[in-house]
């Protein structure tokens, strides 16, 4: 190897000696002006230079080309100069690093698609502009079956609308390629008889990727059970109404019954009272979880629904000596349906009073509010506090569920069938809102819930 500069050296001075020798010993070229002369042998340096360079970088060039192609089998010779060492160090240097960084990336890459193909859920991406970048085999199979073709329709390139005909499906897709935002939605129509609960996420490079879970197994499950808790809780109906009668007779009309007897009869009376109750509320939930009786939502006043509720429980009140108290209220309106916000309020205030006692002793205080919020979007809020004992944490996530109890003793004296919270969770639900609870031990408890503001004004009921 030979240094750039010593070997220009070399031939520029070679290159004037022989100016020099060519102007001295050569007399039949004395007629050919200097300057042509020069410029000829200039022509002649600057050539072999060029081809010079040329050599000693093509190599160089070709071991970048090297990189860009991933190929890392090649060796890169040494260069012609020294001057090119750093160059050639650096490109070796990048070459091995990238060629780790390609071979770990494809091992990621394979590791990810074997993840993705032994999901139970089908998965496919798309770009920005709706083609399918990529889908795991369980998508695959799916449509193939859709089409009852044994090839699946899924192509890469292709726009996913071609594919997939759901209009489900398409509409998580544009809310996250539009909106950047995570959607769920309920599709029945990707494969008859199947029902799949799609989920679809932005991803960082423009592009979505949706997730096809099947719930068909999980949803004729849930209506098994709901069909056999509805049929049970109404084939109940009539022996217990019967053995209340019966036994209300008896107490009633029958002068001749002995103490214990009549303590038996009241036990009884008490328990099929209990049980009755208890199957009118799993009536009442199998019919709202079922749309059996549906909701006919309206635009109706706020404060109206609070003042309705209220004189709708003064019985209750003035039974358990409580006081109920109407907070702050506002006059918006809501878009919900009118009974079915009453019951929920009802629902509320009704377990505000028998179970928001102060610790110490005393009545039941209550306070009921509704209030305008913006966040996350535009909606009432409506509130139910008492200052009794209140709730622990982690109570506060699963009050909502069925048969879930606090205090399972102190419910049972109530009357309590520890469905009210999931009937009024599923009709808040079903309205579009949102209702949950907060709570402090010794400072009482807040049941909150929300529902949407309607877009045009309740109509009064005009006197006639």
């Amino acid at each position: 190897m030979r240094s750039l500069f010593l070997t220009l050296f070399i031939r520029i001075t070679l290159g004037v000696a022989l100016f020099a020798a060519v102007e001295t010993y050569a007399p039949g070229l004395r007629g050919v002006p200097s300057y042509v002369l020069a410029v000829i042998i200039a022509a002649v340096l600057a050539w072999w230079t060029s081809v010079s360079l040329r050599d000693a970088i093509l190599p160089l060039g070709r071991s970048a080309m090297s990189i860009l192609k991933a190929d890392g089998t090649k060796i890169l010779p040494p260069p012609a100069f020294t001057d090119f060492d750093l160059l050639a160090q650096s490109l070796a240097l990048a070459s091995g690093q990238v060629r780790e960084a390609l071979e770990a990336s494809a091992e990621s890459r394979h590791n990810l698609e074997a993840l993705l193909d032994s999901m139970q859920d089908a998965v496919v991406a798309v770009d920005a502009g709706g083609r399918i970048l990529w889908s795991n085999q369980k998508m695959q199979r799916l449509m193939s079956n859709a089409t009852a073709s044994p090839s699946s329709p899924l192509r890469i390139g292709h726009a996913l609308v071609q594919s997939i005909r759901d209009p489900d499906v398409l509409q998580t897709v544009e809310i996250a390629l539009e909106q950047r935002a995570i959607s769920q939605r309920r599709a029945t129509s990707v494969l008859p008889g199947s029902i799949f609960e799609v989920n679809t996420s932005p991803m960082p490079n423009g592009g979505a990727v949706a997730v096809l879970h099947d719930i068909t197994r999980i949803e004729q499950v849930e209506r098994t059970q709901q069909d056999f808790v509805a049929n049970v809780s109404h084939e109940l109906r009539t022996p217990l109404t019967s053995i209340s009668g019966y036994v209300e007779t008896l107490l009633d009309h029958e002068q001749n019954l002995s103490t214990t007897a009549r303590s038996f009869l009241t036990t009884i009376l008490k328990n099929a009272n209990r049980m009755h109750r208890l199957t009118e509320d799993l009536l009442a939930l199998a019919r709202v979880e079922s749309s059996e009786a549906p909701l006919t939502p309206q635009p109706l006043r706020s404060d109206m629904l609070v003042r309705d509720a209220v004189q709708g429980v003064s019985g209750l009140v003035q039974e358990n000596e409580a006081t109920l108290e109407i907070g702050s209220l506002t006059e918006d309106d809501v878009f919900a349906d009118h009974d079915a916000v009453l019951q929920v309020l009802s629902n509320l205030i009704e377990n505000a009073i028998k179970y928001g006692q102060p610790r110490s002793g005393g009545r039941s205080h209550v306070i009921v509010s509704a209030r305008t919020v913006q966040e996350p979007v535009a909606a009432v809020e409506f509130s139910v506090r008492d200052f009794g004992q209140g709730i622990a944490s982690e109570h506060l996530t699963r009050i909502f569920e069925r048969f879930y109890r606090v205090d399972k003793a102190r419910s049972r004296e109530s009357g309590g069938t520890g469905l009210g919270l999931a009937i009024a969770r599923h009709m808040i639900q079903t309205q579009g809102g949102t209702i949950w609870a907060e709570s402090n031990l010794n400072e009482g408890s807040t049941f909150l819930f929300t529902l949407p503001i309607a877009l045009f004004p309740a109509v009064e009921d005009e006197e006639l």
